[in-house]
C-alpha cells in the first residue's frame, strides 16, 4: 500500500491549518493512498556524527505533503530519502518574498519594482538616509514595505513619505525586508491563482473593505470568482515552474498593463478557493501526488 506523510506546522494559528491537511488526506484515501498527518515538532531527524541522517518516524512512507516553510527539517527529510511535495528548495525560496523576485528574475515575467534593504547585524546601528532617499527617488510614494518573512498581510505596510519611510527603516532595521513599488489601479484587490501540476486551475479575485490595500482574506477581504484570464494562468503557471512548485497559490495584482506578479505561496491555503470557485483542489492535487509516485 502506498502511504502519504502529510506536515504541518507544529504551532498553527488556527484550526484551518488541521482542516486543510484532513482534507487532502481524505483526496488521498479515497485514491487508496494511506495518509498520516503529523506535526513538525512530532517529527525530528539527526543529523548523525558520520553525517547520516536518521528519523524518529515509525512507519515507511513513499513521499510526504509538505505543508509547512521549516527549511531544516525539510532538507532533513530530503536528505533521508523522503520525496517532498513541495521540495524543501522551493519551499525556501518561496518563504523569502525578496528570494522569490530573485530567483525569478530571468523568467521574463512581469515583477513588481522591489529594493531589498540592507542587512543589519550591527546592534545601535543608524538606518543609511542616502539609501532611502535613493529607495524613494527610484519608486516614489506611496510605496509599499514589506518583511521579507510573513503570512497574510503582516508585515506589510504603505509607507506615504520619507518620514514614514525613515521610520520603518528604524523600525525593522534588524529584520529583513524590501521595497516596492505600490500599485494605485491594484489597491485591495488581487487574484490568487491555485496551480497543480504546472496546470493553473482558477482564479480567486480577492477585493478588501474599505481603506485597506492589502486583499488577503484574513484580513476581512471578499473572495469572488474570477475569470482566469489566458495571460494571468501564463503567469501564474510559468512563475511555478521556474520556482520548482507541484502545488501554490499565485498572487497577481491587476494593472492596466495587465497581471503583475506579487507573491507565490508553497503551501497556499485553498478552503476558500475552493468554496468560492467550486473548483475541488484537495481532489486535484492528489490526483497529481498519485500520478507522481513511484513504488
Amino acid at each position: 500500500m502506498v502511504r502519504a506523510l502529510i506536515i504541518i506546522n507544529g504551532y498553527p494559528a488556527g484550526e484551518k491549518f488541521l482542516r486543510q491537511a484532513e482534507s487532502l488526506k481524505s483526496a488521498l484515501e479515497e485514491r487508496g493512498i494511506q495518509a498520516d498527518i503529523l506535526k513538525n515538532g512530532e517529527v525530528y531527524a539527526l543529523v548523525q556524527k558520520d553525517g547520516g541522517i536518521s528519523l524518529s518516524l515509525k512507519e515507511k512512507y513513499n513521499f510526504c505533503v509538505y505543508l509547512d516553510k521549516d527549511k531544516y527539517l525539510g532538507y532533513l527529510l530530503e536528505g533521508a530519502g523522503l520525496r517532498l511535495f513541495n521540495s524543501a528548495r522551493a519551499v525556501e525560496l518561496c518563504d523569502d518574498k525578496m528570494t522569490t523576485y530573485i530567483a525569478l528574475k530571468d523568467c521574463g515575467l512581469p515583477l513588481a519594482e522591489s529594493i531589498p534593504a540592507p542587512l543589519c547585524y550591527t546592534q545601535g546601528a543608524t538606518p543609511n538616509t542616502a539609501f532611502l532617499q535613493a529607495v524613494a527617488d527610484q519608486l516614489g510614494f506611496p510605496l509599499v514595505a514589506k518583511k521579507s518573512y510573513g503570512s497574510f498581510g503582516a508585515g506589510v505596510r504603505l509607507v506615504h513619505g520619507i518620514d514614514e519611510l525613515e521610520k520603518t527603516e528604524r523600525e525593522w532595521l534588524y529584520t529583513p525586508h524590501f521595497y516596492q513599488r505600490y500599485m494605485q489601479s491594484s489597491k485591495g484587490r488581487d487574484v490568487r491563482v491555485i496551480v497543480v501540476g504546472g496546470k493553473a486551475l482558477g482564479g480567486m479575485e480577492r477585493v478588501a473593505q474599505g481603506d485597506e490595500f492589502r486583499s488577503n482574506i484574513e484580513l476581512g477581504s471578499e473572495g469572488r470568482r474570477a475569470e482566469l484570464l489566458p495571460e494571468y494562468a501564463r503567469v501564474a503557471e510559468q512563475a511555478a515552474a521556474a520556482l520548482g512548485l507541484e502545488y501554490c497559490g499565485v498572487d497577481l495584482l491587476e494593472t492596466d498593463e495587465g497581471p503583475v506578479l506579487c507573491e507565490v505561496n508553497s503551501n497556499a491555503f485553498f478552503e476558500g478557493f475552493e468554496r468560492v470557485t467550486g473548483i475541488q483542489v484537495a481532489k486535484a492535487f492528489a490526483e497529481r501526488l498519485d500520478k507522481c509516485v513511484i513504488i
